[in-house]
């Protein structure tokens, strides 16, 4: 069979689901950078020296530009250092999640067997191809896992004290759908 000229067109509910988890993905990454900023920050100490608050400041750069996969990494490294209650649980979900970003963020959609579904057409490093169809149930459910995990990840810089600021945020979300 020829590659075809272009992808199949999703339909607008599928389509809607997959774009609302992709910013679930976005989001995700939002709350591990500053994450991994408040907990990184609790490590400096009350005094520490001007090399320490140079290298500091550089990783705090660096996560800037950084992938998901290595914010999850790093996050997980800080959550041990820190003891963070639920750690174990959530660097498991991560790994799902990481997994799923991959998937929905890369794959290209072809019809799948049944009414509703589709197939992602995905391989990823490992040679391997995902075996189900998927619906947009399942789409979100995987934004709805990737939303929880975020929130009690936002719990967890919480707990050190800094709030957090959230780019493009004002006083007035009442423009935002939380949904």
């Amino acid at each position: 069979m020829s590659m075809p000229r272009s992808p199949a067109r999703l339909p607008a509910d599928f389509a809607a689901e997959l774009g609302h988890a992709i910013a679930g993905f976005g989001f995700l990454e939002e709350a591990l950078k500053r994450a991994i900023f408040s907990l990184s920050l609790e490590g400096l100490g009350k005094k520490p020296d001007d090399r320490a608050v140079a290298s500091f400041l550089q990783r705090m750069e660096d996560i800037a530009d950084d992938t998901l996969g290595t914010l999850i990494d790093q996050f997980i490294k800080q959550a041990q250092r820190r003891q963070a209650r639920g750690r174990d649980k959530l660097a498991t979900e991560l790994r799902r999640i990481r997994q799923n970003r991959n998937l929905l963020c890369h794959a290209s959609w072809k019809p799948g067997a049944k009414d509703g579904h589709w197939h992602p057409s995905f391989l990823n490093t490992k040679g391997e191809t995902f075996p189900d169809d998927l619906q947009a149930s399942d789409i979100t459910a995987i934004r709805e896992e990737t939303l929880d995990v975020a929130a009690r990840i936002v719990s967890i810089m919480r707990a050190t004290g800094i709030e957090g600021e959230w780019v493009g945020n004002d006083e007035d979300d009442a423009h935002q759908d939380r949904d």
